[in-house]
């Protein structure tokens, strides 16, 4: 399987790995792509496991729709759902880094019989998120959530500076270098920016969560550095609440980029979950 589609849109995605094996989706943030995860995928096939990472909503160049509504938080799930279902499978284990990580939340409440186990980078649960925005240092972590929104600046300043941001963010050179080029293409930058132009003030989802919506109901692993600039102590140990299967928090001496910079921790969390379900 090389592509999906939805909805008109065609999403590139890699699928490794035995097809009859138990299957791992692998969602990346923003500014990366699929190949966030170069560095772990080998280390999941050789556990057995299937591995489909695609190009979200925005990155994928056949899946760039313009308008904000387009990515509001129901259609990149529903975009995760298409996949899943594209690839004949019935329940998967989501992982998610980043953005890729609030998508992985938000499809774990709204399609929690099609998930055998949850693991999420680095974000925070949104109702966790948004608590330590009034109790936390997250409001001023965020203040770039605020930047994005603004039309066209962005883009104008990023296109030539991304690479060093993220290099100073903790990003090694080669990843930094990778995904500035992919930037450049054209609509990439709009594409991702979009995501957090769909937000609602204070870093809430652009669409409320489901009618009843209750904790998460699916095994969950929430791996979280504690280095990380953009995502603080206060949203992370707060996720705990919002989770009422069993909860793994893996706190690690590491940054924001876990699926680059940390790869052996993170084919451990997802693999422990395999192991011990």
């Amino acid at each position: 399987m090389k592509e999906f589609t939805r909805s008109g849109l065609v999403f590139d995605v890699d699928d490794t790995g035995p097809v009859d094996g138990p299957a791992v989706v692998l969602l990346h943030g923003w500014p990366q792509d699929r190949n966030a995860w170069d560095r772990v995928t080998p280390a999941l096939v050789d556990h057995g496991l299937r591995v489909l990472a695609p190009d979200q909503r925005g990155y994928s160049p056949r899946a760039r729709p313009s308008g904000r509504a387009a990515y509001r938080m129901a259609e990149l799930v529903d975009d995760v759902v298409a996949l899943v279902d594209t690839a004949g499978l019935q329940r998967v284990h989501l992982v998610g880094h980043d953005w890729g990580g609030a998508v992985a939340w938000a499809f774990a409440e709204r399609q929690p019989e099609r998930l055998t186990a949850l693991t999420v980078l680095s974000t925070p649960h949104h109702r966790a998120m948004a608590w330590a925005f009034r109790h936390g240092d997250q409001a001023r972590r965020s203040w770039y959530m605020g930047a994005f929104q603004l039309p066209v600046l962005p883009e104008l300043v990023l296109r030539w500076q991304l690479a060093g941001v993220l290099r100073r963010s903790g990003l090694p050179e080669a990843d930094a270098s990778r995904y500035a080029v992919r930037f450049r293409q054209p609509g990439a930058a709009s594409g991702g920016l979009a995501w957090y132009r769909a937000l609602a003030p204070r870093g809430g989802a652009a669409d409320p969560p489901p009618s009843g919506a209750h904790r998460i109901s699916v095994p969950t692993t929430y791996v979280w550095g504690r280095r990380d600039p953009a995502l603080g102590r206060a949203a992370a140990e707060r996720t705990a609440t919002c989770v009422a299967a069993d909860y793994r928090f893996v706190e690690l001496d590491a940054g924001h980029w876990l699926p680059e910079t940390r790869p052996a921790d993170v084919v451990a969390a997802i693999t422990a979950r395999e192991t011990h379900p």
